[in-house]
């Protein structure tokens, strides 16, 4: 990523500047011609750009409506009407071909020398509400699973034992075979319990490249990749190493390409993509630098009734699949601090995952 430089002549006094980067909204402010002298660290990240490559320019030539109105006439009409001007859920196409949909605030009040111009992206409300609910539900599955494997685990030890007793009771190796079986169905359900529960173990940290994971990760995927899928990536290699257990990083990771390489059915592509995003709301905490990777395929889609529920564990659209991988990738991610989402439609599914690049939250 391009380092971030502000402009030489500062909208605002620096303890401003410092607390709108910690908003959440992204703000841009614009000279009487239109032309950016200041833009936050969250309007970097929506619009995915540095503030050194678009300091002078004017939003409108890495920033285009997808609708019939511009972006030039929503401003042209606050200037005109001298107040505030909003549009609700605005769709973008940002700098790097991406689409956000946002909430526009527009104060065409003269300030003299700046107009203000303020974008709330949908989809982070949206993230905020589904992150509430995944805390609410992770806690809840896990004391479900805690209770269930307890009660599950006893009554199987005592099984395991008898059939061992019977087995030294038993005159042939014909029936021994029987008692055989009942073992090692026995410990068949043990293991599947210990998955339920899920990997317990704390992050082993030591300091890690993500791209040395991802392409190792992409290695194992590769040997048995169908010819017809195309594993792409789109790394930023500025992104600078971070505190992880790298053995549970390549579990994640391997994780959703495989499910993306199934979910293709032998067809489509993949794309890996690595960026940095500044001031990062992640589990309560905020960060000022967080890596986002995403994980995106260009398959059929997640079935919308199935999405809100596909990181509980035994939820899965596959008649073959036990449901518990995506359970394992959000109980790790967790535990490094990070978040995972996933937006999909038909042609475009995208898991994000966001870990922090520093030891701990700012604020």
């Amino acid at each position: 990523m391009i380092p971030i430089k502000r402009s030489k002549k500062k909208p605002a006094a620096p303890d401003l500047l410092a607390t709108l980067d910690g908003l959440d909204a992204a703000v841009l402010l614009l000279s009487l011609e239109g032309e950016i002298v200041y833009l936050n660290s969250s309007a970097e990240n929506l619009l995915q750009i540095s503030a050194s490559v678009c300091l002078g320019k004017r939003l409108e030539s890495f920033c285009a409506t997808l609708a019939d109105e511009s972006l030039a006439t929503i401003l042209q009409d606050a200037r005109r009407a001298g107040t505030v001007v909003s549009r609700h859920a605005l769709a973008l196409r940002v700098a790097d071909g991406g689409r956000v949909v946002v909430d526009l605030l527009c104060n065409g009040l003269n300030t003299g020398s700046h107009w203000v111009l303020e974008l709330r992206p949908v989809e982070a409300s949206l993230r905020r509400v589904e992150e509430e609910m995944q805390d609410r539900v992770f806690e809840a599955a896990q004391e479900m699973l805690a209770g269930l494997a307890h009660e599950i685990k006893n009554p199987l030890g005592g099984l395991r034992g008898a059939a061992q007793l019977l087995e030294r009771e038993l005159p042939t190796p014909e029936l021994q075979e029987y008692t055989r079986i009942i073992l090692h169905e026995v410990d068949r359900l043990r293991r599947l319990v210990d998955r339920l529960r899920g990997d317990k173990a704390a992050p082993q940290r030591r300091m890690v490249n993500i791209h040395e994971v991802l392409e190792h990760v992409r290695r194992l995927l590769q040997v048995n990749l169908p010819t017809g899928v195309a594993l792409r990536f789109d790394y930023d290699l500025s992104i600078p190493e971070f505190q992880a257990d790298p053995e549970q990083l390549v579990q994640v990771f391997l994780n959703l390409l495989r499910n993306a390489r199934q979910a293709l059915a032998g067809q489509g592509n993949i794309l890996i993509r690595t960026r940095v995003e500044r001031f990062v709301n992640l589990q309560q905490h905020l960060y000022r630098l967080v890596l986002r990777v995403d994980i995106a395929d260009d398959g059929p889609g997640i079935p919308e009734e199935l999405l809100p529920r596909i990181f509980l564990p035994l939820v899965t659209s596959r008649a073959e699949g036990m449901g518990m991988g995506l359970a394992i990738v959000q109980n790790l991610v967790r535990a490094h601090g990070g978040t995972v989402h996933c937006r999909s439609v038909p042609g475009d599914t995208v898991f994000s995952i966001r870990l922090p690049l520093s030891d701990g939250g700012i604020a």
